[in-house]
C-alpha cells in the first residue's frame, strides 16, 4: 500500500466528478421535465419550515396540496418520503445542494 497517496485529496476529487456529472444529468433533465411543473420558490414559517411552495407556473401550493401533487407524479424532481409519522416532500437527491428545496428562493 502506498504511503504517499492522499485519501482526502483523492475522495474530494471523487466528489468533484460526481458534482459535477450531477450538474450536467441535472441540466438535461430539467430542460425535459416531462411538462411537469417544477418548484421553483418556497414559503417558510418562523421556524424555518418550509409551509407553501411556487412553481414554474406561478401556481401557489400550500404543504398538503404540494404533497398531493408529488405523490401524484405531477411535480418534477421532488420526492414524498414517509418519516416522523407522516409524509414530508423533499427535493430528489442528486448530490446538488443548490436546488434543494430548502435553499430554493423564498416568495
Amino acid at each position: 500500500m502506498n504511503q504517499d497517496k492522499n485519501f482526502e485529496q483523492i475522495y474530494e476529487q471523487y466528489k468533484s466528478q460526481g458534482e459535477q456529472s450531477a450538474l450536467q444529468e441535472s441540466n438535461s433533465t430539467f430542460a425535459s421535465s416531462d411538462g411537469k411543473e417544477q418548484i421553483v420558490a418556497v414559503r417558510k414559517n418562523d421556524d424555518g419550515d418550509l409551509i407553501a411552495f411556487k412553481t414554474n407556473s406561478g401556481r401557489e401550493l400550500d404543504y398538503l396540496t404540494a404533497l398531493s401533487e408529488a405523490k401524484a407524479g405531477n411535480l418534477a424532481h421532488v420526492d414524498v418520503f414517509h418519516k416522523y409519522g407522516r409524509d414530508i416532500l423533499r427535493s430528489e437527491p442528486d448530490g446538488i445542494k443548490e436546488n434543494n428545496l430548502d435553499r430554493l428562493p423564498e416568495f
